[in-house]
Parts: structure tokens; C-alpha cells; sequence
């Protein structure tokens, strides 16, 4: 073992464990997602380019989806392809952006979602159930302002020469 010289607040030592939390929360969350979705041939990652395009209720571009997912432009527009290709997903002319065309549900592909939706009805309501909504409330405030200032800090990189930068045509 590699000993740290920690000079963490006891803020930075709380926020590490909850980074640490979310780390193994995402991996059981992914085999969680694979396991609900198998029976329609999916993988949590394209349930994920899904269920951004419904709980959107209109067409968006693969960087609108990266972003609003914190998903990477290269790994959605893979799996937009495969969608596309399977018959859930195609693509239709933006005329604000002639390059990124928007990303729209096929019918098969609603149907695939509601599907899936009703079956993560019943395993989420287990999930939560005996744990406080209080808490859960707090839990969802806490990972969004976290989620705000990641996205913060993330912007600025980019701006600053940093980051991956890029030439996203327009913010979620």
C-alpha cells in the first residue's frame, strides 16, 4: 500500500468517500441495468441513449445525449449506430446543424423503452423501498450540485485548453 500524504479538509475526506460510493454504486448499477434489459436484447448503455431520447419527449443530437447523460460523444454515437441499425433509433435531418442530425425513437424503439420501463417500475420501488424519501432527496441534491460543479469545472478546462474540447453546435 502507497502511503498518502492527506492534506484533505474533512469535507475533501467526506466528498472522497462519497466518490468512492459512487464508483461501486455505477458498476452495480450497470450489471443492475444489463440484467433488467437483457430480455429485450440491450445493454444498460443503450437503455441509457434510450431513455434520454424518452424522458426527453422530443428528438436530440448525439453530443445533447452525451452531455445530458455525462457520456462521452464517441461512445453515444456508437451506440446510436447500433440502435439505428437494430431498428429502435434513426436519424433525422437538423436544420440547425446540418452535421448532427437528431436522434428520434422508432415506434419499436418506444415500445422497447415503455417495456423496459415497466419492469424498472417494479425494481426500483424494491430498491427503495425502507429507505427515507428524505434521504433520498438529499442524496439527488447533493449528486446534482456535484454534477453542476464537475460540469462547471469541466467547461472551464475546455475553455482553458485543458479539456477535450470540440464543437458542439448547441447546450442541452
Amino acid at each position: 500500500m502507497i502511503p498518502l500524504d492527506d492534506h484533505r479538509t474533512p469535507e475533501g475526506k467526506t466528498a472522497t468517500q462519497v466518490i468512492l460510493s459512487i464508483f461501486r454504486v455505477n458498476g452495480l448499477l450497470l450489471a443492475a441495468g444489463d440484467l433488467l434489459v437483457a430480455g429485450e436484447g440491450l445493454t444498460s448503455a443503450r437503455w441509457q441513449v434510450l431513455g434520454a431520447i424518452a424522458l426527453a419527449e422530443r428528438p436530440l443530437t448525439v453530443p445533447q445525449i452525451a452531455r445530458r447523460m455525462g457520456l462521452t460523444r464517441q461512445s453515444v454515437h456508437t451506440t446510436v449506430k447500433r440502435l439505428v441499425r437494430d431498428g429502435l433509433l434513426e436519424l433525422a435531418p437538423n436544420a440547425d446543424h446540418r452535421r448532427s442530425p437528431l436522434v428520434c425513437l422508432t415506434e419499436p424503439g418506444g415500445t422497447t423503452y415503455t417495456a423496459i420501463d415497466r419492469r424498472q417500475v417494479v425494481w426500483v420501488n424494491r430498491l427503495a423501498g425502507g429507505i427515507d424519501r428524505s434521504d433520498m432527496e438529499t442524496t439527488a441534491h447533493v449528486l446534482d450540485e456535484l454534477c453542476r460543479r464537475l460540469d462547471t469545472a469541466n467547461a472551464e478546462d475546455t475553455e482553458s485548453g485543458d479539456g477535450e474540447g470540440g464543437d458542439d453546435e448547441d447546450t442541452a
